[in-house]
């Protein structure tokens, strides 16, 4: 008997050590420093000691990328690349010697991505550069990748409102030297989609319209990324503290600092949207695409107005509330057309005046989705960028 309790009493100390640590570890991501490090993550510069001045030695094609200096509003500076498409550099009659020189006329007369990665790394990192060839290739587009400030060499700390200032740099500079808004596909991924939700919210406020925005492994929220995540893709990270009622809603909204809420922005957004999750991404749980594309398809179907007890519901408002669910539901098969791709995913577009859709693919995990060549061609598609000149080129 002595034997097991003092197994009991050791297991005990146990959980009360880890819990201890666990709630320590929580604390100190509410301290805003550690939070923007963690979010973030953009010490880790990898590849180590890039050389952005020679993005040949990524795997470029010589001369074909233009490594630029973008200055903000605010005074930072960014780090960016500008990657000539395929079917403009592969025109040239040979490699050209200033390629800085061809970037208005790429501009002019080809659509270009302007992409936002997701965090930690560099526009260097080896899967970005698999990003841009797709999209210069096989979409026909020129890019503009940037770093963030406080990313690789670009100058600032991060922060919501600093990101979204840099994507509104990177979209006015590429106007400014000779793109047309129309023919500008924002793309973001993870942490980027963040930044490319306010962005297009912002545009469309101004009534500035872009081919559209892509998101690749949205969230719907950073305080829902907190509420869903699972460290190694089986340990929860905020579900022990949301246990305690309190903490959950006033603990956690309290300490959040970057908030990166795009379910906010989503009846702000006009413009053209392609959504894509990849069922098998353990960072980000491809439900919150779900929750993303059913903001944009609620406002087209009927409300059902919900009573604070269901169960103080009389026999006759319980009927109503029925036959409403069902109407709604009938109204959501008439707007939602689903197309299965086998051995890909499937494909859900809103029947509307405008592109809505929602991609979801069997593989890709996290970062690996914008990779896919069916993704890709769904894109190209959608958007009318299957190397396609722009119009009037």
């Amino acid at each position: 008997m002595s034997g097991s309790r003092d197994f009991l009493l050791k297991a005990h100390s146990y959980l009360i050590i880890l819990g201890g640590i666990y709630v320590g570890l929580v604390g100190l991501l509410s301290t805003p420093y550690l939070q923007r490090h963690t979010l973030y993550l953009n010490a880790l510069r990898f590849p180590l000691f890039a050389n952005f001045q020679a993005p040949e030695q990524y795997g470029l094609a010589p001369n074909r990328t233009v490594n630029l200096k973008l200055h903000t509003s605010d005074n930072e500076t960014l780090g960016a690349w500008f990657i000539l498409s395929d079917e403009y550099y592969h025109s040239l009659p040979s490699i050209p010697k200033e390629p800085q020189n061809h970037i208005e006329t790429a501009l002019r007369h080809h659509p270009t991505v302007l992409f936002f990665h997701g965090n930690a790394a560099t526009r260097a990192f080896h899967v970005r550069i698999q990003y841009y060839k797709a999209f210069t290739s096989r979409l026909g587009a020129n890019v503009l990748a940037i770093d963030y400030r406080g990313f690789a060499d670009s100058t600032g700390q991060p922060s919501e409102a600093g990101l979204i200032e840099d994507g509104l740099t990177a979209f006015t500079w590429l106007t400014r030297t000779g793109a047309r808004a129309e023919d500008i596909l924002i793309i973001g991924h993870s942490l980027g989609t963040g930044v490319a939700s306010q962005l297009v919210a912002h545009l469309d406020a101004q009534a500035i319209s872009c081919r559209g925005v892509v998101f690749l492994s949205p969230f719907s929220s950073i305080r829902e990324v907190l509420n869903t995540y699972h460290i190694f893709g089986f340990l929860p990270l905020i579900k022990p503290i949301s246990m305690i009622p309190w903490a959950k809603i006033d603990l956690i909204s309290w300490a959040l600092v970057h908030r990166f809420d795009t379910l906010k922005a989503v009846p702000d957004i006009k413009s053209p949207v392609l959504i894509a999750h990849a069922e098998d991404d353990w960072d980000i749980p491809h439900t919150h695409s779900d929750v993303l594309f059913e903001a944009f398809l609620d406002p087209l179907l009927p409300s059902i107005p919900m009573s604070g007890n269901p169960l103080s519901l009389t026999a006759e408002e319980w009927n109503d509330l029925v036959q409403r669910q069902s109407t709604r539901s009938q109204k959501r098969k008439e707007y939602v057309k689903v197309s299965a791709i086998p051995k890909f995913g499937t494909v859900s577009e809103i029947r509307t005046n405008r592109i809505v859709v929602l991609v979801k693919t069997l593989a890709g995990a996290h970062d690996y989705i914008g990779v896919q060549e069916g993704l890709q061609d769904v894109i190209g598609h959608k958007f009318g960028l299957l190397s396609q000149k722009v119009e009037g080129s």
